[in-house]
């Protein structure tokens, strides 16, 4: 639904985005995910057709979004980052000029806007002027414009910044749900996001795609996939460690603190794929140590970002 080909975007000297390509279909949530700077918000006012690129084609729908650019606008709901709104205008009366905009008159205009209103949790403050609500408030009145629609492609650069934690949680249920008939691609910096939200990431650095994954798929590249992590009191650490290294198909063991007859230690596998954590609480108890906590990880996002981006 959404194609992106050999897409690169320079300001003079300096190139931007380099030479990217990737697709989003139907019921994809497709996040972005990269460092300040890696250009991502770049990548999507592309694809929005905000701004032109210096190379490359961008279709939506069919569409190209440079010789067909009304027709492939009528279709997105963007979302830009710092939410722009009018801050002199009222909630409702902003979202009716967007529903006019997009080609709404009378009762389909009101229902759309009434509608949008209430999904996006804005009734207390539809009447009030955009400049006196809290950032908060304004991100949900740019994402309602984004959704007013129903366009079957959501562009949404960092939809939840500046929202409580139920606020993000309510747009996050949101967008899944939305997704079901749409493609959706967003920008986060918030890790658990990626895990929560999104089917496939692609994480972007220095204009360049160096990660394109499920979240599931990107947790597997982690270091600490498939590795136990144990505590036990009263142990000696490396007797323990030993013990351990005994174990087929454990690969070796990493102390990670000895304090106060308390000792926590990091068991890696052979095999990522491969379970140990039977095996290791079996040799635990089989020692007569005393397990404190015992638990498989499952890998950290946020290990495998700083990998891959650095």
């Amino acid at each position: 639904m959404i194609e992106i080909k050999n897409l690169s975007k320079d300001f003079a000297a300096i190139r931007a985005v380099n030479n990217i390509s990737f697709s989003v279909g139907k019921g994809e949530i497709l996040g972005f995910l990269g460092p300040n700077g890696a250009g991502k918000s770049t990548t999507m006012r592309m694809i929005t057709g905000f701004m032109p690129p210096s190379a490359g084609t961008i279709r939506i729908g069919g569409f190209d979004i440079i010789k067909n650019s009304l027709e492939v606008r009528k279709q997105i709901g963007y979302l830009p980052e710092n939410a722009p709104v009018y801050p002199d205008m009222k909630v409702i009366d902003y979202l009716n000029f967007c529903g006019q905009i997009r080609g709404f008159t009378k009762a389909a205009l009101k229902r759309r806007v009434e509608n949008t209103i209430e999904k996006c949790f804005l009734t207390t403050v539809k009447q009030q002027i955009i400049n006196t609500l809290s950032k908060g408030y304004k991100q949900r009145v740019c994402f309602a414009q984004s959704i007013l629609h129903d366009p079957p492609y959501l562009i949404l650069d960092e939809p939840t910044d500046g929202l409580d934690p139920n606020q993000k949680y309510e747009v996050r249920r949101m967008i899944k749900e939305m997704s079901r008939e749409k493609a959706v691609i967003f920008s986060t910096h918030i890790l658990e996001e990626i895990q929560d939200v999104c089917t496939r990431t692609i994480i972007i650095a220095k204009g360049s795609i160096v990660a394109d994954d499920t979240p599931a798929g990107l947790l597997k590249r982690s270091d600490l996939y498939g590795s136990v992590s144990l505590t036990v009191e009263n142990a000696d650490s490396n007797e323990i460690t030993n013990c351990l290294n005994q174990i087929k198909g454990v690969e070796t063991t990493t102390i990670i603190s000895d304090e106060n007859e308390i000792v926590r230690l990091q068991v890696y596998p052979e095999t990522k794929d491969t379970p140990i954590t039977d095996k290791v609480m079996a040799a635990a108890l089989a020692n007569n140590y005393q397990v404190k906590s015992i638990y498989m990880e499952q890998g950290r996002l946020d290990e495998v970002f700083r990998t891959i981006t650095t």
